[in-house]
């Protein structure tokens, strides 16, 4: 093999491209599994109000049937 500047001039880098263009379709079922979910909701054991799992209740300040925070009341 040759090496010398005049070889080196003539390396090309190849970068992969895809032989064909990809079809809507087939770009639209590829993408399915991209979406967002919906957040995980539990109910408070004391007021029954919607709240994050593992989480103090923002409503009642009770989290595992303690009480944990001392929710001030708007006035």
């Amino acid at each position: 093999m040759l090496s010398g500047p005049e070889t080196q001039k003539k390396r090309r880098i190849t970068v992969a491209l895809p032989k064909r263009k990809f079809s809507k379709s087939r770009r639209d079922k590829k993408r399915t599994h991209k979406k967002l979910s919906l957040p995980a909701m539990a109910t408070c054991s004391h007021c029954s109000q919607v709240k994050s799992p593992h989480r103090v209740c923002l409503h009642c300040g009770y989290y595992n049937g303690k009480k944990v925070i001392e929710i001030k009341k708007a006035s």
